[in-house]
């Protein structure tokens, strides 16, 4: 697929999509499906639940658990020290073999069949933890380095071929290229990797990538509309959203013959997404800047190419989000395959660290 700029061309629009709400559970956060299972953590608790289809309850049982330093034990069982200090699972991958890999503050851990804790495989030196972890179909997992990088130090993504044992340097980036890795997204149906980075000029790239990272292309780069930290595949085409303080954001979509349009335009930046069946998600956060400064939540979606709404908004709270966080609606990775939505809001009035499930 060559690389391409970023004009584009209306959408088609069709029918919308109808959500209601079904469940909703506090101090839960979304972290990842498979198939019908939904893992979800509390602070450094690991939970699950199976959904049967029209299932009228939801009910979670425990998987595991990490056992973090003292101090953050202390804080991450208070709601507004957890923000502050950013405790808990941050990303989870749930392998084939049973086992799991999991990203929380400074460490790479993992949980094999039979245990019910968490260790240690890799302590995280450079930021605290990869925004996702991504799986293939053989149990081999990738993460990118996501760190402040003023320098712009060659940025590593990192893989693991033994369930997480062990760890090593997959693919560089050089000195100066990128700043970091916002994301490394698996595409099921062409068995590659989609890279995305930032933050300015030509280090905001989409890349197509080998699984063995022996061929790594340019798809898009060069702006801010290329600026993305995730990215949902479908059998057909490829949704991004933007990511950017310094433009109106807005989700595209780029199908499999490299046609590019604009599906819709986005109230502020967007870093969540996820794919329901023929739908696919998207949500903002509250991050104002001169161009965004929407101080709601959003969460966006359409039934494949066609008309996307914005179903539903939360109002930022009002504590302060450089130190509590900006408003946000987390969206599990993974692969669904049920009809149900998991969202979970932080930093958001009457919702802060809530789950909500929603039938589509």
């Amino acid at each position: 697929m060559a690389a391409h700029s970023l004009s584009v061309s209306p959408a088609d629009q069709n029918i919308g999509l109808n959500l209601v709400r079904i469940a909703t559970f506090p101090g839960l956060r979304v972290q990842a499906w498979c198939d019908n299972v939904l893992y979800a953590s509390r602070g450094y608790e690991l939970l699950r639940a199976t959904v049967n289809t029209h299932a009228s309850a939801i009910e979670w049982e425990h998987v595991g658990a990490y056992r973090p330093p003292a101090w953050r034990a202390i804080t991450s069982s208070s709601r507004l020290a957890s923000r502050l200090f950013r405790d808990g699972f941050h990303a989870l991958a749930p392998l084939s073999s049973g086992h799991f890999v999991g990203a929380v503050p400074g460490a790479i851990v993992t949980l094999a069949p039979g245990e019910t804790e968490f260790h240690v495989s890799h302590k995280v030196l450079r930021g605290t933890r990869p925004l996702h972890l991504v799986v293939t179909s053989d149990d081999h997992v990738f993460w990118g380095e996501y760190f402040d990088n003023r320098q712009r130090d060659e940025v590593h993504i990192y893989v693991s071929t033994d369930r997480g044992a062990h760890w090593d340097v997959a693919y560089t980036f050089p000195k100066s290229a990128i700043r970091h890795v916002h994301n490394v997204v698996y595409d099921e149906w062409e068995n590659c990797f989609w890279v995305l980075t930032g933050d300015h000029g030509s280090e905001c790239r989409i890349l197509r990538a080998t699984c063995d990272f022996k061929s790594v292309d340019v798809v898009l780069s060069g702006n801010q509309q290329a600026r993305s930290a995730v990215l949902v595949p479908t059998p057909d085409a490829l949704y991004f959203s933007s990511d950017t303080p310094l433009e109106t954001n807005h989700v595209y979509r780029l199908d499999r013959r490299g046609n590019l349009c604009k599906v819709a335009t986005l109230s502020s930046s967007s870093i969540y997404g996820c794919r329901v069946g023929n739908a696919v998600f998207f949500s903002t956060m509250v991050e104002p800047s001169a161009i965004n400064s929407d101080r709601n939540v959003s969460l966006y979606g359409g039934p494949d190419r066609h008309l996307w709404q914005c179903f539903q908004q939360w109002e930022k709270d009002r504590w302060p989000m450089g130190l509590f966080q900006y408003g946000n609606a987390f969206l599990p990775d993974g692969k669904n395959t049920t009809d149900l939505l998991a969202v979970t809001t932080i930093a958001v009035e009457r919702a802060d660290l809530e789950t909500s499930i929603w039938r589509i």
